[in-house]
């Protein structure tokens, strides 16, 4: 379907320049925790973050002392980042096709991504890209659905948001090619949001972002009804909104 001015929709793959700088400031960032289970082995290490966007893993990673370089195909998603983080090394690529050298780094990383990658080729570039003793880590964040109405929005974005979050199967297969043990660690994190905030950030996906505009006004209007009729959400200026995550750590054996 043509979008508006006759010009096509992007697929969901390569939809996120057009929503870079929202992604930039409304999704939530990673725990700590969960990013050292990632990297496992102290000292410093040098680590590839694929896919990386606008830099949220990126930055963690940074945070732990490490160094970086981020790659994704999405120049408007690399501009935020280098806007935000401009010592970051950056390089366009896929996780299919990177952009790197043999051994050259001790860590391979993607953030809430590992679903878009071809498992295949992207386990013989990782294996490639991976010093000996290095290892995969692959992190989603998941709205915590224990929470009624964080159950109610995730209820009304069933339909379009199939396959969007963790994958236990893209986990299962990057194990399977790599060869690898895999050791998972659970913790979580808290958006604070306004309800307006809360619908922006949703508008950032992808699956959002490749509606057309009729479409995503409407589907975004019926998440602020929402949050506006909603018992636990109704009134509310700031809402907690709450999630689950789930850290892996492939070693390829």
């Amino acid at each position: 379907m043509a979008g508006p001015g006759g010009s096509r929709p992007p697929s969901r793959g390569r939809s996120f320049g057009t929503v870079a700088a929202g992604y930039a400031t409304l999704r939530p960032s990673y725990p700590d925790d969960a990013v050292a289970h990632l990297l496992g082995r102290g000292g410093r290490q040098q680590v590839l973050d694929v896919g990386a966007g606008t830099g949220l893993l990126t930055e963690v990673v940074l945070g732990g002392g490490h160094d970086v370089v981020a790659v994704d195909p999405s120049p408007e998603m690399l501009a935020e980042l280098t806007a935000r983080l401009p010592g970051v090394r950056t390089a366009a690529g896929t996780a299919e096709a990177l952009p790197l050298g043999d051994a050259a780094v001790d860590a391979v990383v993607a953030g809430q991504a590992a679903h878009w990658f071809d498992v295949g080729p992207a386990a013989r570039e990782f294996r490639r890209v991976l010093r000996p003793g290095g290892a995969l880590g692959l992190v989603w964040n998941t709205r915590d659905e224990r929470v009624p109405w964080v159950a109610a929005l995730g209820r009304a974005l069933a339909d379009e948001a199939r396959g969007h979050d963790a994958d236990q199967g893209v986990v299962d297969g990057f194990a399977a090619e790599l060869g690898a043990d895999v050791a998972v660690a659970e913790s979580g994190t808290v958006q604070r949001l306004t309800p307006d905030e809360v619908v922006s950030g949703i508008a950032t996906r992808s699956y959002v972002a490749v509606m057309d505009e009729a479409g995503r006004a409407s589907f975004l209007g019926g998440l602020r009804d929402l949050l506006a009729t909603h018992p636990d959400t109704r009134g509310r200026a700031v809402l907690d909104l709450p999630y689950v995550t789930r850290a892996f750590r492939l070693s390829p054996r």
